[in-house]
């Protein structure tokens, strides 16, 4: 519907393109209303005073459909919440003051919105469909047993519990066996990818005025989303890091922020071979989204040892131990480098020859392609 939403970093958001009118008002604004909030971080407030300014600008509302109908429109339809929240007035009384949430439905909607922008015309293939003539992995059976149903693979059926019962329906003198016959192992499906993100949220990825972290977050929402729909026995799991590393879960993505980091790589990859380490399936990979070098690590002391000065051999030495046990455990690692940081190239050139793994240095209008792209040649490769 709208493509012409955009953030300029010295005007704020600004509209290139004209908003149809010929659309339903709450959907034309719905469209607007999911790019400010993915930028703004789930923060419907601030969501709102930016609409309330474009409107100024661009029109948006009209005297028959006003900011005030869209908002009430989002909580009819489910989108937001109010929560109450109480504050001590001093005199040790309580009182409740309304507040707006995102509803899980608004959260989704976020995730489509991402899956549109970045993914498009990929999603539109529909489930299941993987470019690739090699079987996938087997499923594992489970111990229990059930009637044949078409679409059943042939190498389910249980063949004595088959023959058992032909035996019981037709008698041993006249054993034959038919489809009503078949008995097949019931079987667990296990993920045949098991993919880890990581999301570089130091403090550099809005450093210099330029917005990283929003197009960061924007592709991890729309991975989970395609894989979800495509691969649904993919797994994905997704993973922040700064001064420390810790996972975080789909439903946060939206509110996804940037801190006063330095940039922990070794506790990023830690967490993310650990994770996969749990993981069932054989096929494992990580991908890792970053725009500067690692820049501190922490000691057996348990302190952090940061030095954002060039390239720090002992950081450096440390991020290419992770690297090199990822191989070990044939986890390949692939970085997406969204700067043109010397020593960042410098650095994720001698980490990708030591992992053995795969490194791009893209742009941000490109990433989520990039990142879809690779993990489609990973899949052909390992399955």
């Amino acid at each position: 519907m709208l493509e012409g939403i955009e953030f300029n970093q010295g005007k704020g958001f600004i509209i290139s393109k004209h908003i149809p009118k010929d659309i339903e008002p709450f959907d034309r604004v719905f469209e607007i209303f999911k790019e400010l909030l993915t930028h703004t971080s789930g923060d419907l407030d601030e969501a709102f005073d930016w609409l309330d300014s474009l409107d100024k600008e661009y029109n948006i509302f009209t005297a028959e459909y006003t900011i005030h109908d869209f908002e009430e429109d989002l909580r009819k339809r489910g989108y937001i919440k109010e929560e109450i929240e109480l504050t001590d007035d001093g005199d040790g009384d309580k009182n409740g003051k309304g507040k707006n949430l995102l509803t899980a439905k608004l959260e989704a909607a976020l995730r489509e919105h991402a899956l549109d922008q970045i993914f498009g015309k990929l999603k539109k293939s529909g489930a299941g469909n993987h470019r690739t003539s090699k079987l996938g992995v087997g499923d594992e059976r489970d111990g229990e047993i059930r009637n044949f149903q078409f679409g059943d693979e042939m190498s389910q059926i249980n063949m004595s519990e088959s023959l058992k019962n032909a035996q019981i329906n037709h008698g041993i003198s006249d054993l034959h066996l038919t489809e009503d016959d078949l008995i097949v192992d019931e079987t667990k499906h296990k993920a045949q990818m098991s993919t880890v993100l990581m999301i570089d949220i130091s403090h550099s990825m809005i450093l210099y005025g330029e917005d990283r972290i929003t197009p960061a977050k924007k592709v991890a929402m729309a991975l989970v989303e395609l894989i979800r729909r495509k691969y649904p026995k993919d797994a994905i799991d997704i993973i922040v890091f700064g001064n420390e590393s810790w996972s975080i879960k789909v439903k946060d993505l939206p509110y996804l922020q940037v801190g006063p980091y330095h940039t922990n790589t070794v506790a990023g990859l830690e967490l993310a071979m650990d994770i996969l380490r749990r993981k069932r399936n054989t096929n494992k990979q990580i991908f890792m989204i970053t725009d500067g070098k690692p820049s501190c690590v922490k000691l057996p002391t348990g302190e952090l040892y940061k030095n954002s000065n060039g390239l720090d051999e002992y950081i450096v030495s440390k991020c290419l131990n992770m690297a090199a046990q990822a191989r070990k455990l044939k986890i390949s690692i692939t970085t997406f480098m969204i700067a043109q940081d010397p020593y960042l190239r410098q650095f994720v050139e001698r980490f990708t020859a030591e992992n053995q793994g795969k490194a791009f240095l893209t742009g941000l209008s490109d990433l989520g392609q990039m990142i879809f792209e690779d993990y489609e040649k990973n899949r052909i490769k390992r399955i």
